[in-house]
């Protein structure tokens, strides 16, 4: 993939963390499976960033717990995280029906 095309799909890929985190609570493996699943083949080093900066935006609380005899850190989507992501799904879907 190109650089310009990896810059559209960062946006792509927040989406779908602010959107499986506003589920329930999701980890960085989990997070790397599911979007794999989608098309988009990323490392640690692309995801983590991503799950730190909407933290530090406010969009997603992380907390950490025991699993498997692991320490895991969780994110959940917040308050101002569900609220960017239902201002997100009225935008898309303008953005569905004039492209597509």
């Amino acid at each position: 993939m190109t650089t310009k095309l990896n810059a559209f799909f960062a946006g792509f890929i927040k989406i779908h963390i602010l959107y499986h985190a506003s589920r329930r609570p999701v980890f960085g493996l989990e997070m790397i499976k599911e979007l794999a699943r989608h098309g988009y083949e990323i490392s640690p080093g692309t995801l983590y960033p991503a799950l730190h900066s909407l933290e530090r935006e406010g969009l997603l609380t992380a907390e950490q717990k025991l699993a498997g005899g692991k320490i895991r850190k969780y994110y959940t989507a917040t308050p101002a995280g569900r609220e960017m992501l239902a201002q997100i799904r009225v935008k898309l879907k303008e953005l569905v029906e004039e492209v597509l």
